[in-house]
């Protein structure tokens, strides 16, 4: 694993400025939230597979922005341990995690599901949060000031799953422990943890949504979807909260998708 620093303003961090973590930064929902952060004065750790998705991304930040990129498998403790020490050398503290990577995993009947698939999602939905969490929460009870925030990728199917998606709905579930339980261990640390549940943003994961997208009742429907760019603004005004106040749980979706009513 390497990393790489982009922007004018790149190098250590000092002064006000908060440095940000978003794993999953090199499409979809975590570029978005990853360039509004930027944009709006954060020093970003781009995290994420693909080293060539990252530079996009830091690249679209602009020159103004402090970035740095750090390719990681969050499924894998050493690329994660690794990252955090990448940005706690570089920035000096983490205040804040948006941890958003995540995969669906093949939309196949349940008897169809190979266990490596069904291992596949669970390691990085679940297992690569939880790596980055813990690693997040180490460094923000230790640094000074202490404390930091946590922010979640829920996803609708924390509440309700689609048909063919066992494997992420059940991830996605857990999400929500993971976050309750962080919420009350990093009460005494001044650690806050929140929960977006996002809703058919329009991102290369939910491209199926505008084609046609099996619903429980067995028929294919097209979905309407939203701007990913509404759903970074949500995570910049959570991000954005002193840390004596928290959103515990927010749900963004488009406004007339089938979640209410789902089934």
């Amino acid at each position: 694993m390497s990393d790489t620093t982009t922007g004018a303003t790149a190098g250590t961090t000092t002064g006000t400025t908060k440095t940000a973590v978003v794993t999953g930064a090199g499409s979809g929902i975590g570029r978005a939230v990853a360039l509004t952060l930027a944009a709006a004065g954060w020093s970003v750790a781009l995290a994420g597979r693909r080293a060539q998705a990252l530079d996009e991304t830091a690249a679209l930040a602009g020159d103004g922005a402090t970035v740095l990129t750090v390719p990681t498998d969050v499924s894998d403790a050493h690329d994660v341990a690794a990252l955090f020490s990448s940005v706690r050398d570089r920035f000096g503290r983490v205040d804040l995690l948006f941890n958003n990577a995540g995969t669906f995993g093949p939309p196949v009947p349940l008897e169809d599901l190979s266990y490596e698939d069904w291992r596949s999602v669970v390691d990085v939905n679940l297992n690569g949060a939880f790596l980055c969490a813990q690693a997040a929460f180490r460094a923000m009870k230790e640094q000074s000031p202490r404390g930091g925030r946590i922010i979640n990728n829920g996803s609708i199917s924390a509440h309700v799953p689609r048909p063919h998606s066992i494997a992420y709905t059940a991830t996605k579930h857990a999400m929500t422990g993971l976050t309750k339980s962080l919420s009350l261990d990093g009460r005494p640390y001044d650690i806050a943890c929140g929960q977006i549940d996002i809703g058919n943003a329009a991102t290369e994961m939910t491209g199926r949504m505008q084609t046609g997208i099996l619903q429980a009742n067995g028929e294919l429907a097209v979905e309407p979807v939203m701007d990913a760019a509404d759903v970074a603004r949500t995570v910049l005004h959570m991000a954005a909260l002193p840390l004596k106040a928290n959103v515990q749980f927010a749900t963004v979706m488009a406004t007339t998708m089938p979640f209410i009513g789902r089934g």
